[in-house]
């Protein structure tokens, strides 16, 4: 029972607003006919869970806006309430998801209201994953509902920003209980089921076949392992084909968009069984295609790593120098191919400030054993057909 609630709150949540209600009045009245549902239905199953669900947070929802002050000004928006019967077929899940991506919140507070509202999390289990008190995590929530309630919940996101909105959650990481990177794709995975667009399509394959390689990304100890030396025996199979099969039902369409780009370069690394394997000369030109779609100092850098293993390093230094010296990850590639040129002394003193401007532990230490590793004058296992360690293809990670 637990899995059919946390599938049917976002409809419900989305049938409610879309009749009128107010978001936050409207989710109440959800999480008390979600309590109700979970006293009854042991005992007494309806046949119709959405539409008895629809039901009884309608009758909350009545009654709450009744007991307000402005009762004459607000149930001028609420209609007689609907008759006992089958659930509208309508899916408003994709409805709820536009506007938790309302254009006046932060991406933050997006997907805190996304994972709240469409995730059916819990505030507690939403403050574990971004590692802060739950009542911080309530505060926000709070106030992104204020927000949408101030702008008006007619002015939803575009897809784009629901995207992006999408992506960021993928990339928070793990924490707690939850793991943010399934809901992303769980999300993604209903989005994808409401939408022919196929960006959608490119972002759960990119987020699938980046999230097949998860296992091997760290050792048990949390040491950061680079994609070239990853255990490719450990890559989920399963995910990679879906992964694939999704995009390439996207290409087809032949509307290409960044996300079919960035997945089409995360499956040519699924693809090789090797790391010296790996069709280079194919992945730069994808991150010509999408340099050309998005114009983005990051990707200038991902692509000058490329460059770097298609014509050498020191073509990829040369295409280095377009990349702003603020770019995340730059002083990283810059030491990598500066190592493959054979300037030792320089790329070990480049690993060295990269370390310190590492954004994670992992990727600190990794970077300052490579620095030790220069000093000892070791030759690393990821020389040949390799990305530089911790910068290759940027988040959500090697």
């Amino acid at each position: 029972m637990p899995e059919l609630l946390r599938d049917l709150t976002p409809q419900v949540l989305g049938v409610l607003v879309r009749r009128g209600g107010d978001f936050a009045t409207a989710e109440d009245a959800v999480q008390e006919a979600l309590l109700e549902a979970v006293r009854r239905w042991p005992d007494d199953p309806p046949t119709d869970p959405k539409g008895w669900l629809i039901t009884v947070a309608w009758r909350k929802l009545v009654d709450a806006q009744r007991s307000e002050a402005a009762r004459r000004t607000r149930e001028e928006r609420v209609h007689d309430e609907p008759a006992p019967g089958p659930a509208e077929e309508h899916d408003d899940t994709l409805l709820l998801l536009f506007w938790c991506c309302h254009p006046a919140l932060t991406p933050a507070s997006a997907v805190a209201l996304t994972l709240r509202a469409v995730g059916g999390l819990t505030t507690r289990q939403i403050g574990a994953a971004y590692l802060v008190p739950e009542a911080t995590m309530a505060q926000r929530i709070s106030r992104a509902k204020r927000t949408v309630a101030r702008e008006g919940i007619g002015a939803t996101g575009d897809l784009r920003t629901v995207l992006k909105v999408l992506y960021l959650m993928f990339n928070e990481g793990y924490g707690g209980d939850v793991d943010l990177a399934a809901e992303a794709i769980r999300v993604t995975r209903g989005l994808a089921r409401a939408s022919a667009e196929p960006e959608v399509a490119g972002l759960l394959a990119l987020m699938l076949l980046h999230h097949a390689r998860r296992s091997a990304r760290f050792t048990a100890d949390g040491s950061l392992v680079p994609l070239a030396e990853q255990d490719r025996s450990r890559w989920d199979t399963t995910l990679i084909a879906e992964g694939v099969d999704v995009l390439q039902a996207a290409l087809a369409v032949d509307r290409l968009g960044e996300y079919q780009a960035q997945a089409a370069i995360a499956a040519l690394h699924c693809d090789a069984p090797t790391a010296a394997e790996t069709d280079w000369p194919q992945i730069l030109e994808w991150y010509d295609e999408l340099l050309r779609l998005t114009d983005s100092p990051v990707v200038a850098l991902n692509r000058a790593v490329a460059v770097g293993e298609v014509d050498g390093p020191l073509a990829g230094l040369r295409a280095l120098e377009d990349v702003p010296a603020d770019v995340p990850r730059r002083t990283a590639a810059e030491a990598w191919l500066r190592e493959r040129a054979g300037e030792t002394a320089t790329a070990r003193a480049l690993y060295a400030r990269a370390a310190d401007l590492a954004p994670s532990v992992a990727e600190r230490s990794h970077l300052t054993r490579q620095a030790a590793r220069l000093g000892r004058g070791v030759e690393p296992s990821w020389i040949s057909g390799s990305e530089p360690p911790a910068a290759g293809s940027g988040r959500p990670g090697p």
